[in-house]
């Protein structure tokens, strides 16, 4: 039983195209997702407990099957300007805005959960899909001289790599995780929680900004999909007064990953390889609920703790350690240098229509991308604020439930900043010296005076899912 649920995980996430604008799900399931991702001491569904709280599966009785199906559509818009004279001597100032062209994804999850009423000891597995990101941005055809005649319609971030700019950026993550929970109630009202996760994820990125540029070979390379499976656990614990207040808290370890290992081809069609360690940030979560008559009302805080995970803690450009180009920029990344986030879920449950409860949830999040490493983000502009949720449930019988959420996301304005150029340092004629002098000391970003990126975007996600319940 449990080889063939894991087996059908693997294969519902290896099978669609899963990728969300954002590194981290908010919530996992359409009851969860209704409730703003809140879940830590309000476990509505088996899915949320396990993905937020894994002692809250206590409250569970039986054998309960759930599994859930979402359709996701992110739009991050790119805007970019360089200043007069940036292009050459006389050239006109430039601007212009790039939508991103991904398409929609798909967003399954699946979690089995059992345990007799009277037993102590409750048990669940799942497969969820929580985290993921991906854009897709054309490259820019009005490109100089033709671009100098219309200045407002030319986005010279996706000028041609001959031009320095990204040409065709494409991205896509996604990261799978299987977790296996046991639940022990102490008291009737005291519950912790152990949950030991298996993680699977997928990364492309094209241009690949984490390996050495190569003027000589046409510039940045592209890349296949690369691999890496990672380990961590879960702690929860969980209080139930018995008089309506409950109380959670749960600690997710970092996720350690073994290093993604790239292909590259670059333009001309030579070959390479690179590595990257890009682990899964520890989060900590802490939740108040209330129950009362009809209504269930839910609140969670968060800390996503980017700022000491490896792939994220680290920015700028990558620095030669030897060689003549010693002390100088290779041209490739370190890594997003987000900052940590906080996150804060809300929602609430009314019950008082027979068989039709509805939901409604919230979701703020803060920025995790500095200003000025604005640039960095271009394949992952994780920067949604604001996210409304809408959901309700149809008790078809004593034994099967169909969920259903729609979801609508925004960016708090833009994340803003500027172009980051280390080429004059970079060795790009392939005689293995600096093309150029670098600032290392007022300018080690490379910014470009005058000019701007910046980013926003929305989502939309509608998702169903099912519960059954077996036996009596």
């Amino acid at each position: 039983m449990f080889k063939k649920f894991i087996k059908i995980g693997f294969i519902l996430f290896t099978a669609v195209s899963f990728a969300q604008v954002g590194h981290l799900m908010q919530g996992v399931g359409a009851v969860n997702m209704s409730m703003g991702g809140a879940a830590t001491a309000q476990p509505l569904d088996i899915s949320g407990a396990m993905q937020w709280n894994s002692a809250t599966l206590s409250t569970f009785d039986g054998s309960i099957l759930k599994f859930d199906i979402g359709m996701f559509k992110g739009t991050p818009t790119v805007y970019s300007s360089l200043p007069k004279n940036a292009m050459g001597p006389g050239s006109p100032a430039i601007s212009g805005a790039t939508e991103s062209d991904l398409g929609i994804s798909m967003m399954p999850a699946i979690a089995f959960a059992w345990g007799k009423a009277e037993s102590k000891h409750k048990f669940g597995v799942s497969v969820f899909g929580v985290s993921g990101f991906g854009v897709d941005f054309a490259e820019e055809t009005n490109v100089p001289p033709s671009a100098f005649g219309t200045p407002t319609d030319s986005n010279p971030i996706f000028y041609p790599q001959t031009m320095n700019g990204f040409g065709h950026l494409e991205s896509s993550y996604m990261l799978m995780q299987v977790g296996f929970t046991w639940a022990y109630k102490i008291s009737e009202k005291l519950s912790i929680g152990v949950q030991p996760t298996f993680n699977y994820s997928m990364l492309e990125l094209s241009p690949n900004p984490l390996a050495n540029p190569r003027r000589t070979s046409g510039g940045y390379a592209k890349t296949d999909k690369a691999t890496a499976v990672g380990i961590g656990s879960q702690l929860g614990v969980f209080y139930d007064t018995k008089k309506g207040f409950k109380f959670g808290a749960s600690f997710k370890s970092p996720q350690y990953f073994k290093d993604f290992e790239f292909d590259n081809t670059y333009p001309n069609g030579d070959t390479g390889t690179n590595e990257f360690k890009m682990n899964f940030p520890a989060i900590y979560s802490i939740g108040l609920g209330y129950s009362k008559a009809d209504f269930d009302v839910a609140l969670d805080y968060r800390y996503v703790d980017y700022a000491n995970t490896d792939g994220f803690e680290a920015s700028g450009w990558k620095i030669a350690s030897e060689g003549p180009m010693k002390g100088y920029p290779t041209g490739a990344v370190n890594g997003f240098g987000w900052n940590s986030i906080s996150v804060l879920s809300a929602g609430i449950q009314y019950k008082g229509i027979d068989k039709l409860p509805l939901r409604l949830g919230y979701t703020y999040s803060t920025n995790p991308i500095e200003d000025e490493l604005t640039m960095f983000s271009l394949p992952a502009t994780a920067i949604i604020a604001h996210a409304f949720q809408f959901g309700l449930s149809f008790d078809a019988s004593e034994k099967f439930t169909i969920d259903a959420v729609g979801h609508y996301g925004i960016s708090d304005g833009k994340t803003s900043g500027q172009i980051l150029n280390p080429t004059p340092a970079v060795d790009f004629n392939g005689d293995g010296v600096p093309d150029g002098p670098w600032d290392a000391t007022n300018n080690p970003l490379g910014k470009i005076p005058g000019s701007s990126v910046a980013y926003d975007m929305k989502t939309w996600m509608f998702q169903i899912g099912v519960s059954y319940k077996f036996g009596k």
